[in-house]
């Protein structure tokens, strides 16, 4: 399940990212066209609990307040001299990241609950910009490069369920997020 920032987010951040992508020790980075927020990673998904997975994942979305997002910063997952994966964050206030973690929270509790093995560790939002080989030399210092950006903001307005097979990314279903302030009576 994921969230995929808007055209102007991705091109904005392919922009700051742009002086990075020929530096010594950089990453095999990512195309921007398919960066997106990774809510829960599933590995292969048998084909009879497609459905009832979807139905989870829209339950789950369903009680998502509105939210404003914006990629801001990098950093890296693995060490500075063997890193593996460069990223964007996500800038926000404690709310903002609340929102996020609780509907990852809720997501991977639905996929608990039909016997999906789920990743036990804490949710962090982030955008995979590239990784790293493991046998190539390699820049952990670079992130540091992006500390200070910080993209345009855009709404919150979907999740989607994607499938990923030989490096491409399809869209299963998308899952529209509430625009409606919850303190607002119907």
């Amino acid at each position: 399940m994921a969230v995929t920032p808007p055209p102007e987010a991705r091109d904005s951040l392919a922009a700051a990212l742009a002086p990075l992508r020929d530096a010594p020790g950089a990453p095999r980075w990512g195309d921007p066209a398919r960066w997106h927020l990774t809510l829960l990673f599933l590995g292969a998904v048998p084909p009879d609990l497609l459905p009832a997975l979807t139905a989870g994942v829209g339950e789950a979305v369903a009680p998502t307040p509105p939210a404003v997002l914006r990629l801001a910063g990098a950093g890296r997952f693995g060490s500075r001299r063997r890193p593996q994966v460069c990223w964007a964050g996500v800038d926000g206030d404690v709310a903002v990241l609340a929102v996020l973690a609780a509907l990852a929270g809720r997501l991977a509790a639905a996929a608990r609950g039909l016997g999906l093995p789920v990743e036990d560790r804490p949710f962090r939002p982030h955008l995979t910009l590239g990784r790293w080989h493991p046998r190539r030399p390699a820049d952990g210092d670079l992130p540091e490069r992006l500390a200070g950006y910080r993209g345009p903001q855009w709404p919150l307005r979907e999740v989607t369920m994607v499938r990923s097979t030989g490096g491409r990314h399809e869209v299963l279903e998308s899952f529209p997020v509430s625009t409606r302030d919850p303190s607002e009576r119907p």
